[in-house]
């Protein structure tokens, strides 16, 4: 069962829950017609939003190509890095290995990669609040691990902690829909202590 937090004609709003793909096994869930505009590691779950008509597909896409989109996350990473930051990446993708690298300059296949962050608790494992402007695969976990913070749980990239869940979840979604800009958001079990996590 599927948690939906809106529906109307044009889009659908839902939670997608951790280990379900996002391109096949949740548009499935939902039923109907269902277009992905955009997409969430199989391993990664929160807010997610699909249209159900190639119009408002088409609208999605554009917002989410002119950075009208908002998209934020939450992620439980280890160590303590700076306060906060904006940080900038060259990325390459092996297909192959499914398994994204930070390199040093241009080339086929490489794109890059900015993301805003800010540290909303600090320690051994600090919680930080992420807006991504690219949606590059595997973004925030490549540019936090590259610096020495890999996700809790992210053993593909570097992780030592024991937990077998990435420690990221899609928190926040805000676009324009039918002339007003919505809103919507949830927060996994292991962010909801946080009293910063809404300023």
């Amino acid at each position: 069962m599927i948690d939906i937090l809106f529906e109307d004609k044009d889009i659908v709003v839902c939670m997608k829950p951790v280990g379900m793909d996002s391109e096949h096994e949740l548009p499935a869930a939902l039923g109907g017609e269902i277009y992905t505009v955009h997409r969430l590691d199989k391993g990664v779950g929160g807010v997610m939003v699909y249209a159900r008509n190639k119009s408002a597909a088409a609208d999605l896409s554009r917002q989410i190509q002119n950075g009208e989109m908002v998209k934020e996350y939450v992620a439980m990473v280890e160590g303590c890095p700076p306060e906060s930051g904006d940080w900038e990446d060259l990325l390459f993708k092996d297909s192959r290995k499914n398994k994204v690298y930070v390199v040093n300059r241009k080339r086929a296949g490489v794109k890059e990669a900015k993301l805003t962050y800010r540290c909303l608790t600090a320690g051994a494992r600090s919680l930080v609040r992420v807006r991504l402007h690219t949606g590059r695969s595997h973004q925030i976990r490549v540019q936090f691990a590259s610096r020495g913070y890999p996700l809790v749980g992210d053993h593909k990239y570097g992780a030592r902690s024991p937990e077998k869940e990435i420690a990221l979840f899609s928190c926040n979604l805000r676009f324009i829909l039918h002339g007003k800009t919505r809103t919507f958001s949830a927060l996994p079990a292991w962010a909801e202590n946080s009293e910063k996590i809404t300023e």
